[in-house]
């Protein structure tokens, strides 16, 4: 069973607070929290792991408008 699952476990069903599962689990409650927002919107999906890929790169160079060195 991941941690994950054991913390909203102990959350939801053992009525443990966030804060009492986090110190449990050695957890930061601000994972804790983002966890049980996100189960509570999507489910066992959100028990996935996630990509820690950014979405965008802000600062990357446009491959069309940059000039050719030769």
């Amino acid at each position: 069973m991941s941690k994950a699952r054991l913390i909203i476990t102990a959350v939801t069903i053992q009525g443990l607070s966030q804060a009492e599962a986090a110190r449990r689990y050695n957890a930061s409650p601000g994972w804790v929290s983002k966890l049980i927002a996100r189960w509570r919107t999507e489910g066992d999906k959100a028990l996935e792991p996630r990509s820690r890929k950014p979405r965008t790169t802000p600062n990357a160079i446009d491959p069309v408008a940059s000039p050719v060195v030769v």
